[in-house]
């Protein structure tokens, strides 16, 4: 009998202690931002895009429209047991070109200067219709050709 209480409470301690590191919290890093020492070294109205990425790296994206920014993103992301995942806190630094690739403005953005965008589907109509295997080759009876299959 001893014995048996002995199992269950072992049990119970694993049941208990794989619960426990199941809700832990976990955080997950993407992305990089220069530190304010790296965008102090930027000189705008001197330092162009190649003298920038030399400095402080390579950004995470460019420009969407032209290529007359530099956009670094940086998001922490909580995990919290079977919860969905949460972000926690962003970091944006966009620095500005001119037209000769000259630095002129870097911009800081946090998670809470973001905006919702409105994603939009546009799906363009093939004019195919939804049709079985045999509607399409009853629709093709009278197109058939008996010239087509003799050899020249």
């Amino acid at each position: 009998m001893a014995r048996g209480n002995k199992a269950i409470k072992y049990a119970v301690l694993g049941v208990l202690l794989a619960t426990s590191v199941a809700c832990t919290t976990r955080f997950r890093n993407h992305g990089y931002v220069p530190s304010e020492a790296e965008l102090a070294e930027i000189a705008l109205g001197a330092d162009t895009k190649d003298s920038i990425s030399e400095t402080i790296g390579s950004p995470s994206a460019s420009g969407m429209l032209s290529d007359s920014s530099y956009v670094y993103v940086r998001t922490r992301i909580k995990h919290y047991g079977g919860r969905a995942p949460q972000v926690v806190e962003r970091q944006v630094v966009a620095i500005g070109f001119d037209q000769r690739g000259i630095a002129r403005n870097v911009e800081h953005y946090a998670l809470a200067d973001g905006q919702a965008v409105p994603l939009t589907r546009r799906i363009t109509d093939n004019g195919i219709q939804r049709s079985s295997f045999l509607r399409q080759l009853l629709a093709n009876i009278g197109n058939f050709d008996p010239s087509s299959l003799t050899t020249q």
